[in-house]
């Protein structure tokens, strides 16, 4: 026997359908505190509509357990501590997020698209046998998402059928969520059983007094223009002036000129600054896949034909080892 369903109840729908719907952030930190991208993670599930759980794993996180607690639209954190999370090896941790998904039947999991999320992810994902959905720009509907493809030329609208979604989630096309107005519950999960397959042994991070070059707020940029890794002081004393961070092309990069660490492009980092300063770049179309969010973009070539004129805000025609250290000067008076 069928009951007829009015209109009204029609229109009601998709609201009833988020309410069956819950996300599982998996939170990226180093036990002090909560790196940046899982804000913007938190934003981008925010958006699929549904209840937002965060999970934490590691040694020792008190800190990054009450620093989520305060973010807003998290309804519950999701603690599990144990060595073999040390250095939050995928390896270790799949067991746990599987774990977790059985236990409170969550319908989608994200991370951020970072290095941290873009080995997880996938590996949850086919543990799951699920599609994996990578480096998300838009969420249309809890199963519908936009993504870039051919170096961001174009935008592909993805609809997943999958029971479990599982996405990675671009930085910088979500704004931070809100560290304030928060007050998630805290619940402790068991942790796996320890796969040793892997140990995590050491990490050696290269210190600077500049800030970050994924999170900071203004970036200067060089390319094969500076024609030596020497040239680059230029830059490194015009950001200093701004507070910058120090970027590179690829082809800076493929030159020596500077570690790779610094590249922003396609197949380096992804960043979207207040203000970005391209100096001496071409405008290769894998480089401005890494910055074309950039909210001013200005751009220092002697070549007027340089495609990066074209994504550029303000451009100047000009040699850059003139104009660079007259930049310089002028922001020390």
């Amino acid at each position: 026997m069928y009951k007829a369903i009015n209109k009204s109840s029609l229109r009601q729908l998709p609201c009833l359908l988020k309410r069956f719907q819950s996300t599982l952030v998996v939170a990226e930190h180093d036990n002090e505190k909560l790196t940046p991208v899982t804000l913007n993670a938190i934003t981008a599930a925010s958006k699929v509509g549904s209840e937002i759980s965060c999970l934490v794993a590691g040694t020792n996180c008190a800190k990054v357990t009450e620093e989520l607690s305060k973010v807003k639209g998290v309804k519950k954190i999701l603690v599990a501590q144990h060595d073999a999370y040390k250095g939050l090896l995928p390896e270790e941790l799949t067991p746990l997020i599987l774990a977790t998904q059985q236990q409170f039947g969550f319908t989608h999991i994200c991370a951020g698209a970072t290095a941290f999320g873009k080995s997880l992810l996938p590996r949850v994902a086919a543990k799951l046998d699920v599609a994996a959905i990578s480096d998300i720009i838009e969420v249309k509907s809890p199963d519908t998402f936009v993504r870039t493809i051919y170096a961001g030329n174009a935008l592909c609208t993805v609809k997943c059928n999958e029971k479990v979604k599982v996405f990675t989630v671009r930085a910088t096309s979500f704004e931070a969520a809100p560290v304030q107005g928060g007050s998630a519950a805290t619940e402790q999960v068991a942790p796996s059983s320890p796969v040793g397959i892997s140990v995590w042994v050491e990490q050696n991070l290269s210190k600077s007094d500049r800030p970050e070059l994924t999170s900071a707020k203004v970036v200067v940029s060089g390319g094969r223009g500076l024609k030596s890794g020497e040239n680059f002081k230029l830059l490194y004393d015009l950001a200093d002036k701004l507070n910058a961070a120090v970027g590179a092309s690829r082809a800076a990069v493929d030159a020596g000129f500077v570690p790779n660490d610094l590249q922003v492009g396609q197949t380096g980092k992804i960043v979207a600054p207040e203000l970005y300063i391209a100096v001496g770049i071409s405008g290769a179309i894998q480089h401005l896949a890494g910055m074309k969010d950039s909210k001013t973009i200005v751009a220092i070539n002697k070549d007027p034909e340089a495609p990066i004129f074209q994504v550029a805000d303000y451009g100047l025609v000009a040699d850059l080892f003139k104009a660079v250290p007259e930049m310089t000067e002028a922001l020390k008076k």
